[in-house]
């Protein structure tokens, strides 16, 4: 009988850690007023940006879009920190956000839909790319971490299907050159060491059109 109720208090508290460990969740509807007033005159109001240089948050994981706000934040306040994502721009978009106001973003963002845009003819050398990496120098699939769609993995990897073409290959070149260096384990940054501007292009124009 001892057993058996240790057994049951143990169960309890393993369910009451994991509860305490699960992520926390926003709610989109707070985030409405912000995304209309703050970041809608760069990415609009539905997360479809039109500007090529501005990256498309419609679909973005919850997770993802969250911490790239905090860690912009922390590019403002101590870019020399682990994780900090330095921009001026969105430093000074985030500065007055709260964790909560993130959180809520961050659903808000990614309950919309991503609209897909074209793919730059050819696609064929994106597409090899993209689907099955370069084995000769070490550039692995991004497929294998951002899906065959794109759609990416929550609170690590973005979607990157229907993405700006200009937009990736903007943060590839970034990720390569250690500009952007808020990648965890500094993966981006070492799979774009071993990317040509050719690939780079070449998988961020078929990308465009990915869905």
């Amino acid at each position: 009988m001892k057993s058996i109720l240790a057994m049951v208090l143990l169960t309890g508290a393993a369910f009451g850690a994991q509860a305490e460990t699960a992520p926390a969740k926003g709610d989109a509807a707070k985030a409405q007023n912000i995304a209309n007033q703050v970041c809608a005159a760069c990415h609009a109001a539905d997360g479809n940006s039109v500007a090529p240089a501005n990256p498309k948050l419609a679909g973005q994981p919850a997770e993802y879009i969250t911490k790239q706000l905090k860690n912009f934040k922390l590019g403002m306040q101590d870019p020399s920190k682990e994780g900090a994502r330095k921009s001026a721009v969105m430093g000074a978009m985030t500065a007055a956000l709260s964790p909560e106001d993130m959180l809520n973003l961050g659903a808000y963002f990614s309950s919309k839909t991503i609209k897909s845009g074209t793919s730059k003819l050819p696609i064929d050398a994106g597409q090899k790319v993209y689907r099955g990496g370069n084995a000769t120098t070490g550039v692995p699939a991004c497929a294998a971490c951002h899906g065959p769609a794109g759609a990416g993995i929550p609170a690590q990897y973005p979607r990157l299907g229907g993405q700006h073409a200009d937009y990736v290959l903007l943060q590839l070149k970034a990720f390569r050159s250690g500009d952007r260096a808020n990648d965890a384990g500094k993966v981006m940054r070492t799979i774009a060491n071993k990317m040509s501007d050719q690939e780079m292009q070449a998988v961020a124009n078929y990308l465009a059109g990915l869905k």
